[in-house]
């Protein structure tokens, strides 16, 4: 699913193969080492990039500080992880300064954060464009843990996605968080 829908953006695996070719190491030493001191923080990316996807699809945007933002809205309000994006970020641009997206280092941030709860892995395409646009008000479509089934599988349906991506999504989530 998450492959299918970033390849429809022109993202492909290996985008940074020559611009930033240590992108995949330096995220996933960053996620380890926040993972190592927190546990935690692994069902905490899964769920951020969950809630990026839904919003704008995956630009980042939740990652956007200030009033009335997505990352400000009742439903994000309990989002753990953006330190490991933001030392992720920190990381990259000392080696490869304005290359690598935030929208890129969170996709692969959520993968490693699975692989490090022994879950299954899986090639991420890159190549995103950071969004600019973050609207409190657009996270009003988010799948709430007290909507109903039928509500959740419309919510999805509503993004093109089934109730198979509503099972893996929201089981990942609830498994990881365990």
């Amino acid at each position: 699913m998450a492959t299918a829908l970033a390849q429809g953006q022109g993202t492909r695996v290996g985008f940074y193969s020559y611009s930033c070719p240590q992108v995949e190491s330096n995220v996933k030493e960053t996620v380890t080492a926040h993972f190592n001191s927190n546990p935690t923080v692994a069902p905490g990316l899964l769920r951020m990039h969950f809630h990026d996807c839904f919003v704008r699809g995956w630009d980042a945007s939740i990652l956007i500080a200030g009033s009335a933002t997505q990352r400000t809205a009742g439903p994000n309000s309990l989002l753990r992880g953006y330190e490991v994006i933001d030392d992720a970020k920190t990381r990259l641009e000392a080696a490869c300064p304005g290359v690598v997206s935030c929208a890129d280092i969170l996709a692969l941030a959520a993968r490693n954060s699975v692989l490090l709860t022994k879950g299954v892995g899986w090639k991420v395409p890159t190549g995103r464009r950071d969004g600019r646009v973050s609207v409190a008000s657009e996270t009003a479509n988010l799948p709430a843990f007290f909507d109903s089934i039928e509500v959740q599988k419309q919510k999805f349906a509503d993004k093109g996605l089934n109730q198979q991506d509503l099972v893996a999504l929201v089981g990942n989530i609830t498994l990881l968080s365990n």
